[in-house]
């Protein structure tokens, strides 16, 4: 009966933990009103301009292509080189893009009173000036510094992209040389801009799975929170107006992310917008204004990450960088069992190898527990037919028959309940692990063996997820059962078909994880029946 009270416990627990899910999309907090300043930031850009005032370059280290726009000096695409657009393609994966039917892009410049991006200029934006429209990192090279450069009214502004060797992180700067009479007061900003409503043909990776909740929209880091999302209804909503000392403003898609990180220790406003009639969305950054003197040259930069949601290197980018990867409310969990798996590959070299090999380990940490659960599953067994002799002398009689079942319990010393508490201990290192191995980039595309080339993702014949339900089969039978209800029978019966419908769309790697769980779990239980009955109770349940 233990068993298959558990198995109503986890159906249960499934289906509020989607209806929680559901509530909390719709019950975030709501963000705090803007004042009037940020609608003053930065003025709108104009695509058009920018595609018939500015010309293109690229920008390529091993690891980055970007295009970047001499109108704004802006980044309008991205292209991550080691990662593939799809399973299948041999395309890079685009992350940054500027197409008619969608809008993201990387935009920053200098505003403030003498800004050349403040939109009272007489122009709109700069049209910077280059040496050459492709720029490569060599061989042998680390860096990459791409000058571009704009002069105006005796101010020689030179905003420098700067791409490092295996490096995501991109350093934006502005040496701004004054050689005008007059001192120049300027800001740096730099905002995210994004098209709100995904085109038909275009999908988020990871958006499919009951209960995986694949977050797209804005986040941002302050003095007051590590970490917060943003979302799109957010933005449209209420415009976000926080003055910080530290932190980064972001745009999150599953496993990929684009982020923003100005100079810390400096007064920085945060700000959001949406635009176009609410089909665009913007999250920036102004920082302090600085005063250059004339004569004087000064430096202002920010970083921009575009790349996979790596932790570690998000992580030395900035801090609570790394806090993008969302393992949901479980983190604290996930997280080690993540730093784990990936000592784990480091040593085999196959993700699924090692996801079978933390499975063991956890199993094994949690075998004290749940070996308790177990034999009373086990002593459940074996006394089922003097159970079954006592609702044959006591059928008729229910309070005598209750008295000897308890006295029976007490006298095999069997707690009917003993396998919940294990339970709840299981659950949510099963749900820690449900977020890790959906949300973790590094198994992105990464193959195990044979059919299953992408642990991420669902198995394309399902075949994973039927071994889980003949493994979740297996353990009901071994279970014992006093359930009569003839529904209730019927829905334990079904139970394993409802579960391998759950996993059906479970990223791969979630239900390898659950099936040599399972196949843990049946040697355990038959090991523990074959202690039981060499201690004798076998020969007790004969008498």
């Amino acid at each position: 009966m233990a068993a298959q009270r558990n198995i109503l416990v986890i159906a249960l627990f499934f289906v509020s933990f989607l209806i929680w899910q559901a509530w909390q999309k719709d019950h975030e907090p709501k963000p705090p009103k803007a004042n009037q300043l940020t609608q003053q930031i930065v003025s709108e850009d104009d695509l058009s301009n920018a595609a018939s005032m500015g010309k293109v370059i690229t920008i390529k280290s091993d690891v980055l292509l970007l295009t970047v726009n001499t109108y704004g000096g802006d980044v309008q695409a991205a292209q991550l080189l080691k990662y593939n657009q799809t399973l299948q393609s041999k395309t890079p994966f685009q992350l940054l893009t500027s197409t008619p039917e969608f809008i993201y892009v990387a935009e920053s410049g200098l505003t403030g009173k003498d800004g050349p991006d403040n939109a009272k200029q007489d122009t709109k934006r700069p049209v910077y000036q280059t040496t050459q429209t492709e720029y490569v990192l060599t061989d042998g090279q680390d860096e990459l510094r791409v000058p571009l450069s704009y002069s105006v009214n005796g101010v020689n502004y030179t905003k420098y992209y700067i791409l490092h060797r295996d490096s995501y992180a991109v350093d934006v700067q502005y040496e701004i040389d004054n050689q005008s009479s007059d001192a120049v007061d300027v800001a740096m900003y730099g905002q995210l801009k994004q098209t709100i409503d995904l085109p038909s043909d275009q999908k988020t990776e990871g958006g499919s799975g009951l209960g995986l909740s694949v977050f797209r929209g804005a986040a941002y880091s302050s003095s007051n929170t590590n970490y917060s999302k943003y979302s799109f209804d957010d933005i449209k909503d209420k415009a976000l107006d926080v003055k910080t000392d530290t932190g980064w403003v972001a745009m999150l898609q599953h496993y990929f992310a684009s982020a923003w990180v100005p100079t810390q220790d400096q007064p920085t406003l945060f700000y959001t917008r949406a635009t176009a009639k609410n089909s665009q969305a913007t999250i920036g950054f102004k920082g302090e204004n600085r005063v250059i003197p004339a004569g004087k040259t000064e430096s202002i930069g920010a970083k921009l990450w575009l790349g996979p949601e790596i932790q570690s290197e998000l992580k030395a980018t900035a801090a609570h960088l790394d806090l993008i990867v969302d393992y949901g409310w479980l983190w604290f969990i996930s997280q080690p069992l993540f730093y784990l798996l990936k000592f784990i590959h480091s040593f085999v070299g196959n993700w699924g190898v090692a996801i079978i090999i933390i499975t063991f380990i956890v199993r094994g940490i949690l075998f004290p527990l749940t070996r308790t659960q177990y034999r009373s599953l086990a002593k459940m067994k074996l006394l089922q037919p003097r159970l079954q002799g006592l609702k044959e002398r006591y059928g008729n009689d229910r309070q005598k028959l209750s008295q000897e079942t308890m006295a029976l319990y007490r006298q095999e010393k069997v707690n009917p309940l003993g396998g919940c508490f294990p339970l709840i201990i299981q659950m949510p290192i099963f749900l820690s692990l449900f977020y890790m191995l959906g949300n973790t980039v590094e198994l992105r595309h990464a193959p195990f063996v044979l059919w299953i080339q992408d642990l991420s993702a669902q198995d394309p014949y399902y075949i994973l997820p039927i071994l889980m339900g003949i493994t979740m089969f297996l353990i009901q039978k071994m279970s014992p059962t006093s359930v009569t209800d003839p529904l209730q029978q019927k829905l334990m019966t079904y139970m394993p078909l409802i579960f391998t419908v759950f996993f059906l769309w479970f990223p791969s790697g979630l239900v390898l994880y659950y099936i040599v769980s399972n196949l843990f779990t049946i040697a355990q239980q038959r090991l523990i029946y074959w202690e039981l009955e060499k201690k004798g109770l076998h020969e007790k349940r004969k008498k």
